[in-house]
């Protein structure tokens, strides 16, 4: 039985949680457990946790994916292992197919004291940084769980991330979130598990080309430590991520099929975390019980541009995520705490393959490039360039300008004034903009047949299967990690 709507008030803990629903079930609770939980602040004076719980259900119901036993002669091989890539690896592992794992990066202990070496003294390494390592991208976010897909898998996505490390909380918060220092650790044990179970991660290895003969994928070559290797295998996923580019070079020149896919840019604005409480909670989160206010907010331009705010961090920091020499990119990213005292959060437009100003297909690659070198260029090396909005809106921070196109700039000022009407202070002249943010989304989509397959020259390309967001087939880490285990569920079929 579901019991809906049930309020409480900041504070008010899980005792009182109980008696309200023994007092609407009207029945004796044998168990409960909480379905979703999420904060309605539409009345500032009067705001509540809302509740959905599920009484008396059966604890013995086995809810996890059913996942077949198969076996193979060679191994799947696995190109990334962000969360495309380690989901897809978790369940081929579970079914007794012992992936090899190939990750340009390194693991996640040693990448971190990498980006930090890098923020701290510049000192990029082009194959282990933000980018790239365990983890994928995602591991230095704010850790988002919301998606807008609703594929069953999603809550296997869930449960299999508590279960390996992650709050219990990301099971039914309306708006869930691990935080890059809990998900560090959530990737060791799904790691643990994954070669426990006879996977191997190799780290360190870039994927360099693949083996090909009579229109099947054969093995796949990596480079590791300098020297050129090749691990046979009849499947090879390549869950690259977004920001693998000079991957998508070397699968472009041999053929594989892929197209130009809109994506979007803009900057990261930052503001004090109260600015943001107030204007959502009336007082600060702090003072209510509450967690640091987030936000959600959108435009359509005259000219018919999406104007969107992304990947909200409170309470986080903004961040350098730079993976090429000579370019800077920025994203948010936070603890699971949320205690910086700052929120930030991507200002994008939409950037439509019209724009790209090339028929190539990675036209979008060379765009992001080109403000990418820019925002380097102005920032005087690996520092996001930065201003206020107040002089960036006059016309006084000219570097800042300079690392968007002319649409993305006037886009944002026109949305602007909107925002700031539906949540007051946003367009606060105080407010810092950092320059650029590039990377919300792959600009190219792979082509995919019906077993999920890619294309070399016009034909299936046996047993490659470009997977998640730097295939142009996910939006995050829950879509990407469902992604990949609908591909290894494919494979595991085929396998069968």
């Amino acid at each position: 039985m579901i019991i809906n709507q049930i309020k409480l008030r900041p504070g008010e803990g899980k005792d009182v949680l109980l008696h309200k629903i023994k007092k609407k079930a009207g029945q004796k609770i044998h168990n409960y457990r909480i379905l979703k939980e999420s904060i309605d602040a539409r009345n500032k004076k009067n705001i509540f946790l809302v509740y959905s719980v599920e009484i008396n259900y059966d604890t013995g119901e086995d809810s996890t994916m059913k996942i077949p036993k198969v076996s193979s002669e060679k191994p799947p091989v696995i190109v990334g292992f962000g969360p495309c890539g380690i989901f897809a690896a978790l369940v081929m592992a579970r079914a007794g197919l012992k992936p090899v794992i190939l990750e340009r990066g390194q693991d996640v202990d040693t990448r971190t004291a990498q980006v930090e070496t890098f923020w701290k003294e510049g000192k990029l390494n082009t194959e282990s940084n933000v980018q790239f390592g365990e983890g994928g991208a995602g591991t230095f976010s704010d850790g988002k769980l919301t998606t807008g897909i609703k594929d069953p898998r999603v809550g296997f996505v869930l449960r299999e991330l508590a279960g390996h490390g992650g709050p219990e909380e990301i099971l039914y918060k309306a708006r869930p979130h691990i935080g890059t220092d809990v998900l560090k650790t959530v990737v060791k044990n799904i790691r643990g598990e994954i070669t426990s179970l006879g996977g191997r991660v190799i780290f360190g290895a870039r994927a360099s080309g693949l083996e090909i003969s009579e229109g099947r994928v054969k093995g796949v070559r990596y480079l590791l430590e300098g020297e050129e290797r090749t691990v046979e295998t009849d499947h090879a996923v390549f869950a690259i991520g977004h920001s693998s580019r000079d991957t998508l070079k070397w699968l472009r020149d041999m053929g594989v099929t892929m197209a130009q896919k809109q994506f979007s840019m803009g900057v990261r604005i930052e503001h004090p975390q109260e600015l943001i409480d107030i204007a959502q909670y009336g007082r600060p989160a702090a003072e209510l019980g509450l967690p640091p206010a987030d936000y959600k907010l959108s435009y359509r331009t005259v000219e018919d541009r999406g104007v969107y705010t992304f990947c909200m961090c409170p309470g986080g920091r903004v961040i350098v995520a730079s993976s090429e020499e000579g370019m800077v990119v920025t994203n948010g990213m936070s603890y699971h705490a949320r205690n910086s005292g700052k929120a930030n959060s991507a200002v994008l437009v939409d950037v439509r393959p019209e724009d790209f100003g090339t028929d190539d297909v990675l036209g979008g690659v060379y765009l992001q490039q080109k403000y990418e070198r820019l925002a380097y260029q102005n920032g005087g090396g690996y520092h996001a360039p930065s201003s206020s909005w107040g002089e960036l809106r006059m016309g006084r921070a000219p570097k800042i300008r300079e690392c968007m196109p002319d649409f993305v700039y006037d886009s944002i000022k026109e949305a602007m004034p909107d925002f700031g009407r539906k949540l007051k202070g946003f367009d606060d002249d105080e407010a810092v903009i950092y320059a650029v943010e590039s990377r919300s989304s792959s600009p190219v989509r792979f082509k995919r047949d019906e077993d999920l397959m890619g294309e070399l020259i016009e034909n299936t390309l046996q047993g490659f299967y470009p997977a998640g967001e730097g295939a142009g087939y996910a939006g995050g880490i829950v879509s990407a990690a469902v992604d990949g285990i609908k591909v290894a569920l494919k494979i595991i079929e085929l396998s069968e």
